[in-house]
């Protein structure tokens, strides 16, 4: 038996080896993705079951303060990383019709796939939003759509560094971080306290805006199953279900938004 398991290990670690991008190989935590997933699973373990019982019999915090700095934080982390994605292709040198990834040492290559490893460290960074959540005991907050949305990026930015750091994919990143940029800004604004409230009309625009994030997406990555440029077509057809799963999720999230919207006018 432990012969079959040290051959499944040494067939799965060459298949990994075959095709991941030689050049992550000692990065941190792009050896296996073990740690991602203990990651993610700590993650969920702590917001959906140990957090909620410490704070059972807890009164909420008040994180006004810290949650002001976290957002700034988040908005600065995504306008780096949106300049970043222009910088290392988006902006002059890549393709929007299709593009695939340089595998080179050749420097902006290399620029593009570094970002793509701070993009994943991003994702891990926003663990807190729910960790957040369950201090301020904001439960309802906690949908089965933030769950779903805050466990698969890490690992999908995961697969992207390990194995398509750069190339057509990473437009989807491009856009995420703009929305991000809007949408932590929101956040951070809520939290300066009710004297800002009024700031903040274009709330109910920002699931519009998430909604354009994966139609765009979308049609981006459809274009590769009709054009060839050397960039793998099931990762664009991936990035096609994914888009779509979240579209029907954000969409859903919305009309239920809107009905309460809708009731509480009516009361």
């Amino acid at each position: 038996m432990a012969g079959l398991v040290k051959m499944a290990i040494d067939r799965y670690v060459n298949l990994v080896d075959s095709i991941s991008d030689p050049r992550v190989n000692d990065w941190p935590l792009m050896d296996s993705p073990i740690p991602t997933m203990l990651m993610v699973v700590c993650y969920l373990y702590a917001v959906v079951f140990l957090g909620p019982r410490i704070m059972s019999n807890r009164k909420p915090f008040h994180l006004n303060s810290v949650l002001v700095v976290y957002n700034a934080m988040q908005v600065i982390f995504s306008l780096v990383m949106l300049w970043e994605h222009l910088m290392s292709g988006w902006l002059l040198e890549y393709s929007y019709k299709c593009q695939p990834v340089d595998y080179s040492h050749n420097p902006t290559a290399l620029r593009m796939a570094n970002l793509c490893w701070w993009y994943y460290i991003s994702k891990l960074t926003e663990f807190a939003d729910t960790v957040f959540f369950v201090l301020r005991k904001k439960d309802n907050q906690i949908s089965l759509l933030h769950l779903y949305h805050h466990s698969l990026t890490p690992i999908e930015t995961w697969i992207c560094v390990k194995f398509i750091a750069g190339g057509h994919g990473t437009f989807s990143n491009l856009i995420n971080n703009i929305v991000h940029v809007i949408m932590y800004t929101y956040y951070m604004i809520s939290a300066m306290g009710p004297q800002y409230q009024k700031y903040l009309w274009w709330k109910k625009h920002l699931t519009t805006l998430q909604l354009l994030q994966f139609t765009l997406v979308f049609f981006h990555s459809a274009q590769v199953l009709i054009f060839d440029c050397g960039y793998p077509k099931l990762v664009a057809a991936l990035l096609l279900v994914h888009s779509t799963i979240f579209f029907v999720l954000f969409f859903d999230f919305y009309q239920q938004a809107y009905k309460r919207s809708q009731k509480a006018k009516l009361q």
